[in-house]
């Protein structure tokens, strides 16, 4: 019996020193007790009384069909104290984000909350500004964000934490910072470049390049899917053929243009970020003679109004846009009633199929940075 006891107390003061070293917040999940069965070698028995002893210290909370979670009173739900949600976004009247606030913007006032919003413009500093008021202000009920160059290190996270310690709910959309753990509503990043990858080699591409932002956390994501998709396809992945940029370099990309060239040289396809890069890229394509899709295919994700701009319309997998913003704020409002309520969403995309991409037949001759017509090979 002392045996028994022995061993469930190591799991509980194994959760109570994770609870108070940090790592375990409040709403934080537990693991499954089949995660925690393994990890201690434990009886599922054993895990469960070590389980229900901290239930019993009001140390976490049982959610039926959801899950344990660190802290008490979950079903009691947060009260709505301002009726004020926060909204910070990268940007606010360009490219995909009128439709996303928009939606947001409709659910939460039919919910009763006002939006304050603000525009950080991809800046850390004005992350940092924005963050700082909304503390000393202390006067919101949720805060649904942008992440600001997701993919770099931030040094604005201890803002979050002391958000998440005054029991404000925290929703990402689009990108997130991952060490958080805090959720996040987007379109499902790694499956759009994954499924980018499979319809380029449906369409007889096996020479693929790819051009990915390297400071949105959503760039490594699409990258990933468009790895997965490469070796699935059994397709040899070149190095060569990757390029990373970063958002302001979009903005000049004809500078640099003629590197980009030489390294898809050997490429009969390209799949590119999101449509703002895609559509510049096409641009310095017509102005150079590089014929599109007849030297080289693109493919693109986000399906924006850029995407029927350009003379040759662009195929890509379409963002969620309004949707996403309505789901996001439909999650912010059940994660105020229930703390413990996942907000966590990814939105699947179907390829939109327009003039970008060419089908081949037979294998055509790699990409001239010169110009000139492609010649298909016999």
């Amino acid at each position: 019996m002392e045996a028994q006891e022995h061993k469930y107390e190591v799991v509980a003061n194994w959760v109570k020193e994770n609870i108070s070293n940090g790592r375990f917040q409040r709403g934080s999940k537990l693991p499954s007790e089949n995660v925690l069965s393994e990890q201690f070698g434990l009886s599922r028995q054993t895990i469960r009384h070590a389980i229900d002893i901290l239930e019993q210290e009001n140390l976490i909370t049982r959610m039926k069909g959801s899950g344990t979670y660190i802290g008490e009173g979950a079903k009691s739900g947060r009260s709505r104290r301002y009726f004020n949600i926060a909204v910070i976004s990268t940007y606010t009247d360009s490219y995909i984000f009128p439709p996303i606030l928009r939606g947001i913007e409709n659910v939460l006032s039919k919910n009763g909350y006002m939006m304050q919003i603000a525009f950080t413009g991809n800046e850390i500093f004005r992350e940092k500004q924005i963050l700082q008021q909304l503390l000393e202000k202390d006067n919101i009920d949720g805060l649904i964000v942008e992440a600001t160059k997701s993919a770099l290190p931030n040094p604005n996270l201890h803002f979050y934490r002391e958000l998440m310690k005054r029991r404000i709910p925290i929703l990402f959309f689009n990108s997130s910072y991952q060490e958080l753990g805090l959720p996040r509503v987007a379109l499902d990043d790694f499956s759009a470049g994954r499924k980018a990858v499979e319809y380029l080699v449906k369409a007889g591409h096996k020479k693929i390049g790819g051009l990915f932002k390297c400071d949105d956390g959503q760039g490594p994501l699409r990258y990933a899917g468009f790895v997965k998709g490469m070796e699935e396809a059994g397709l040899k992945l070149k190095s060569r053929n990757i390029i990373w940029t970063e958002t302001e370099s979009t903005i000049d990309m004809e500078n640099w243009m003629d590197y980009l060239m030489n390294r898809l040289e050997d490429c009969t396809a390209l799949v590119c970020y999101n449509d703002e890069v895609a559509y510049t890229f096409l641009q310095i394509c017509q102005k150079r003679g590089i014929e599109i899709p007849g030297q080289l295919s693109v493919i693109s994700i986000d399906n924006s109004n850029l995407a029927v701009l350009s003379d040759v319309q662009i195929t890509s997998f379409p963002h969620p846009l309004e949707d996403l913003g309505r789901k996001t704020a439909e999650n912010m409002v059940k994660m105020i009633d229930n703390p413990y309520y996942d907000g966590s969403y990814l939105f699947d995309s179907q390829v939109i199929e327009r003039d970008s991409v060419r089908f081949l037949t037979e294998q055509i001759a790699p990409l001239s940075t010169t110009g000139g017509k492609a010649v298909e090979r016999e």
